[in-house]
């Protein structure tokens, strides 16, 4: 429901196109959910509008819990819309979360889909599938601190690296278990995708490949600025945690999420 266009006082991005509206410029602003956008880009704005509750207005920067929905399963809408398009036609592409999106649209996206909050653009009109994958790994990398937590991050390593394979699987449920719900939520979502991922063979990335690329975006390091030496020891251990994480089945990520997965889906 948009208001008659109102004067802007203080530059704004747009929350269609994501460039600035100008100081002293017309623009549009939702009574609902106070979306703001040029005039021009009235047309292209998501028609289902979520009155937005102080609570589901996205920070620029948070961690998980920040960004996740009140009810189970707690996965964020930008992350449900981003697997949900890479799955819908992005199975299909060589080096999928390898290929780098081109940086300028990826942070445009990135930014749009978070000042959208829960009501989210289409992604369908992003031509280039690497750019959604961009936007998901950049969330994911943005966050306060990573998917595993900091305080974590140590019985994560610990557990990938029991030699014995059971034992090690054991541990690393475990700890899973302990994460706090919206992250371990996400993770099984995440997991599960991967292992989509993993098993077509166009995309060519299989979990040492996958477990390469997602090493450092979702266990990082232990704190928020590591030293040189613990990021150069971390490194291939992230990997390795990543890489037994998906061996695990998918029947124990499926706990977390499955049974309410039709909630997941993007309306």
């Amino acid at each position: 429901d948009p208001i008659p266009p109102l004067q802007v006082i203080r530059p704004e991005p747009c929350g269609v196109c994501g460039s600035r509206i100008r100081f002293g410029k017309t623009a549009i602003k939702c009574c609902q959910c106070q979306l703001l956008l040029h005039t021009k880009c009235q047309e292209q704005c998501p028609s289902l509008c979520i009155p937005r509750s102080h609570h589901h207005t996205w920070p620029c920067e948070g961690v998980l819990a920040d960004f996740a929905p009140s009810t189970p399963p707690l996965v964020p809408t930008l992350v449900v819309q981003c697997v949900t398009e890479v799955e819908a036609r992005g199975l299909t592409e060589t080096g999928l979360y390898r290929v780098p999106g081109m940086e300028q649209l990826v942070r445009e996206w990135k930014r749009k889909l978070l000042r959208a909050g829960g009501a989210l653009p289409a992604l369908s009109s992003v031509t280039d599938i690497h750019v959604v994958c961009g936007v998901l790994k950049d969330f994911l990398r943005g966050l306060k601190e990573p998917l595993v937590t900091f305080s974590l991050h140590p019985a994560f390593l610990r557990a990938a690296d029991i030699p014995d394979d059971a034992a090690s699987d054991t541990a690393l449920r475990h700890v899973v278990s302990k994460l706090p719900p919206a992250n371990r939520d996400t993770l099984a979502f995440l997991m599960l995708h991967l292992l989509k991922v993993s098993h077509s063979p166009d995309c060519k990335m299989d979990v040492l490949n996958l477990s390469r690329v997602f090493g450092p975006t979702l266990v990082g390091h232990s704190s928020a600025n590591p030293t040189p030496l613990a990021i150069m020891e971390d490194t291939p251990r992230q990997c390795k945690v990543v890489a037994r994480l998906l061996s695990l089945p998918p029947s124990f990520w499926r706990g977390f999420v499955g049974t309410e997965q039709e909630n997941l889906v993007p309306m």
